[in-house]
């Protein structure tokens, strides 16, 4: 598009935006002045949905007056809650919705899948990570790898960037294959890089590791929302993600979890199971032995915490009436306005690490800010700005298509220029 970088510009595009209307559904936080912030920061932490208090008042409701009769005697009754949940949730990120479960949070998430597909035998024991990944990844794959009797520093192969790049190359993963191949037992790589904002080709990735004999699973806590990940179609073994950033569920909410339909009833793969993944028609006979529930359901433990689902529910009514392809078209538009903007600014202090082509990235610009300590983001902080600051020096905004504007995005920009 020819964009252009004027102030009424900007107030046409919002005008000419037919999703403009959805930014009336969420509460948006006040400014120290009693305006409203410039909120870029949906990559962290989603806004709140002004449905979802009286989604949660009417749950806290139905227990005040049915107390244990609300897991059935109720539109929405507690024992099959997630799975209200569990179609929007499919159709978001892009899966069958059998493959796909609404539970637990995104670490305890992925160390249950990692209990299932991450089985080192032999010389095939290691697990490739994307350099730089979320540090809670980190963690997980560390302590799964010493719960199984091996060295983190040895069994964990890094996919690096180029030296002078922040980005990273599929070639130089099928060169770790080249040389690691039979020795690589799973590949733990998430959807988009939290720091550079990159999206990555999740087929290719899948079709590489499958070809290697790996088992191939993604976090996709920056992913979910934010792109199409099309997760049956990527062929990859499982895929977590929480749902408090895009998907605007409240901080700490419940996650996600894909589990591909090839699985759905492979009972040899070991899981910690619960009464919650077991078959649903004799679930309250309490036979001891575990029959698991087909699909991704099977590998859930307890039942639903009904007071955190209730936010996710609101914000999936707004996906669904927004259309989720119609939300993508948008961020498209919006990230590609904001980077003509940032990229018009004067001087050289700022750097967009995140990947120009819109299809290696979603809705977040990761900014480097030359000679960095912190006091650019602080500064526009002041000024009304919540964004985000990841060390060593990166600003991290991100244009969300259900309640961000093209105004936020050139307010944004002028704030940013006048602090610099």
């Amino acid at each position: 598009m020819g964009f252009e970088p004027t102030k009424e510009y900007a107030q046409s595009l919002d005008a000419a935006d037919g999703l403009s209307r959805f930014r009336e559904s969420f509460h948006i936080p006040k400014h120290t002045d009693g305006s409203e912030s410039i909120y870029l920061c949906g990559n962290s932490l989603g806004l709140q949905p002004k449905k979802a208090a009286q989604f949660v008042q009417d749950e806290l409701k139905d227990w005040a007056d049915l107390g244990v009769k609300g897991h059935f005697d109720k539109t929405f009754p507690w024992t099959r809650y997630h799975e209200f949940l569990t179609e929007p949730m499919a159709e978001v990120v892009g899966a069958k919705p059998h493959e796909v479960v609404v539970m637990n949070t995104l670490t305890p998430n992925l160390h249950f899948m990692m209990v299932s597909f991450y089985k080192p035998s032999g010389k095939r024991r290691k697990i490739i990570m994307e350099a730089d990944a979320f540090p809670s990844d980190t963690y997980a794959v560390d302590s799964q790898i010493k719960w199984h009797g091996g060295n983190p520093k040895e069994d964990i192969i890094l996919w690096q960037p180029r030296p002078e790049s922040n980005t990273l190359e599929i070639e130089d993963l099928q060169t770790i294959f080249q040389q690691h191949g039979d020795e690589i037992a799973l590949v733990m790589i998430a959807s988009i890089n939290y720091y550079t904002g990159q999206f990555f080709d999740l087929k290719k990735i899948t079709e590489l590791g499958h070809s290697h004999g790996a088992m191939v699973g993604f976090d996709c806590a920056h992913g979910a929302g934010n792109v199409d990940l099309d997760l049956h179609n990527s062929g990859a073994d499982f895929a977590v993600w929480c749902t408090y950033k895009y998907m605007n569920s409240g901080p700490g909410s419940i996650a996600g979890c894909f589990v591909h339909e090839r699985h759905a009833d492979n009972n040899t793969l070991d899981r910690m199971a619960g009464w919650w993944g077991h078959n649903k028609e004799e679930r309250f006979l309490m036979d001891p032995k575990f029959d698991a529930i087909y699909g991704a359901e099977g590998w859930q433990q307890s039942n639903a915490p009904i007071l955190s689902m209730a936010p996710i529910r609101a914000s999936m009514d707004l996906f669904m009436e927004a259309g989720f392809q119609n939300l993508l078209a948008k961020s498209k538009d919006l990230t590609n306005y904001l980077e003509f903007l940032v990229h018009n600014i004067e001087g050289d202090h700022i750097k967009i690490i995140t990947p120009k082509n819109p299809k290696d990235r979603g809705c977040q610009l990761s900014l480097a800010v030359k000679n960095a300590d912190k006091s650019l983001f602080e500064a526009i902080s002041n000024k009304g700005v919540i964004a985000d600051w990841r060390e060593p020096d990166v600003i991290r905004v991100a244009p969300t298509p259900l309640y961000n504007s093209y105004m936020d995005c050139w307010n944004f920009v002028q704030i940013l220029s006048s602090e610099m």
